[in-house]
């Protein structure tokens, strides 16, 4: 029964959003437009099939990959303040992408020319996540404060970013203004076929996130029991890394850096649902982050006709007082 009403909250929220705009269409006609409707307006069928509905899809793909592999850091942590951005994974995944904007004039012609389409980019932006979050990891290893932990990765974070600000003031205006609009976040200008590529990688990280259902379990419960239970901690902590750094590398490639998702709806998901069991803890993750970042998206266009804000500002401005709220209100919690 819960998974149906969050299926039905994700369809209305999803078309709702697709509805929102400067040219405000009717909620009937999105839906006869989406199921094929050749009678409809054509202009009201190019800005759907053509702005709208791809706009509406990244931002569901983006909330389903941030908002797991929140899940999964927290888990993995045992910290309720681990996420991508806060443990500085999305500041690997922006040096990444720093060096290729950045520091093409060090980098090699060809390997600039082969790494400058969407997927190379892609490509960089998980392998500098996967790098970034591979050296905090280490760290625990040696480290048993969480605490300790989370500063460790503010600071390799901090390392990243005044990397970033190097490269940056070497940088030419050009390549600093697309380097700039990469890192406000934006939903819009992928292709379906670029679309695709992103769904098919987020698909991947879910299912091997569900396949860790089991083993993220156990860790919750310390190391002790988990290997009691006969769970390869070493293999689990790795896949569990693989996994974070191909879902927030791909969402951080394709949109920029985007703050608060995937530190907020693993509580809020937790609070709502009162579950445990990672498997589901998964999948509502999945469906809340989906549902939060439509609405973030809607937010964006609260400018009027003449810009959009950022997607990034939009997340941490109005969704770091919702989780303040939810966890003073949820006094258990606490």
């Amino acid at each position: 029964m819960i998974a149906l009403l969050l299926c039905f909250s994700i369809f209305v929220v999803f078309i709702l959003n697709i509805s929102t705009g400067t040219i405000r269409i009717p909620f009937d006609s999105v839906v006869a437009i989406l199921l094929g409707d050749e009678e409809m307006k054509s202009t009201w069928r190019y800005i759907v099939l053509n702005f709208r509905l791809p706009k509406a899809l990244v931002a569901m793909l983006v909330g389903v990959a941030l908002s797991v592999s929140g899940l999964l850091m927290q888990t993995l942590f045992r910290n309720p303040m681990a996420e991508s951005y806060v443990l500085g994974v999305s500041s690997g995944a922006g040096l990444g992408v720093a060096i290729l904007f950045l520091g093409s004039s060090i980098l090699p012609a060809s390997l600039v020319s082969l790494l400058s389409s969407t997927y190379g980019v892609a490509i960089i932006s998980i392998l500098g996540s996967f790098l970034l979050l591979l050296l905090v990891l280490s760290v625990s290893y040696k480290v048993k404060n969480t605490a300790t932990i989370l500063i460790v990765g503010i600071m390799f974070g901090s390392f990243a970013n005044a990397a970033i600000s190097i490269l940056t003031f070497f940088s030419s205006a050009e390549e600093i203004k697309r380097f700039t609009f990469w890192a406000l976040g934006s939903l819009g200008n992928l292709s379906y076929e670029v679309i695709s590529f992103f769904a098919f990688v987020v698909l991947i990280g879910l299912l091997g996130a569900l396949s860790l259902a089991r083993g993220l379990d156990a860790l919750l419960l310390g190391d002790n029991y988990a290997s009691s239970m006969g769970i390869n901690l070493k293999l689990t902590r790795n896949s569990i890394i693989v996994v974070t750094a191909l879902l927030a590398g791909v969402s951080t490639a394709f949109v920029g850096p985007i703050a608060f998702v995937g530190l907020a709806v693993p509580h809020i998901t937790r609070m709502l649902f009162r579950v445990n069991q990672h498997r589901s803890l998964i999948y509502y993750s999945a469906g809340i982050g989906a549902i939060l970042m439509l609405l973030c998206d809607m937010l964006t266009q609260i400018g009027g006709d003449h810009f959009l804000l950022p997607i990034n500002a939009i997340t941490s401005l109005f969704g770091a007082p919702i989780v303040i709220w939810l966890l003073l209100k949820s006094r258990a919690y606490l």
